[in-house]
């Protein structure tokens, strides 16, 4: 089954969420810091999703709207730290 990452944004913050049979399995907040940048603050993953790569997918799905709206991320979340260390072609937008 291949999962889908949501999101919802407004004009101050927003998440990335994955959603399994109606329930929010996964999410990823972030709040903006001004009009260029993103500041992913949070990732949780709901027991028993572990090792499904939804922490992951949410953090591609942020680099890929960080691109298309041409904004940068600092990811404060510790997860999503550690993915942007392991991800090299990611810096782009650090």
């Amino acid at each position: 089954m291949e999962t889908e990452v949501l999101q919802k944004i407004n004009d101050k913050n927003g998440f990335f969420y994955i959603d399994v049979n109606g329930n929010h399995e996964a999410i990823m907040t972030f709040v903006f810091a001004g009009s260029d940048k993103i500041i992913i603050d949070h990732t949780e993953v709901k027991p028993g999703n572990e090792g499904k790569g939804f922490g992951k997918k949410m953090v591609v799905k942020a680099v890929e709207y960080a691109r298309a709206n041409n904004i940068k991320i600092i990811p404060l979340c510790p997860f999503a730290k550690s993915v942007f260390d392991k991800t090299p072609e990611f810096k782009d937008i650090l």
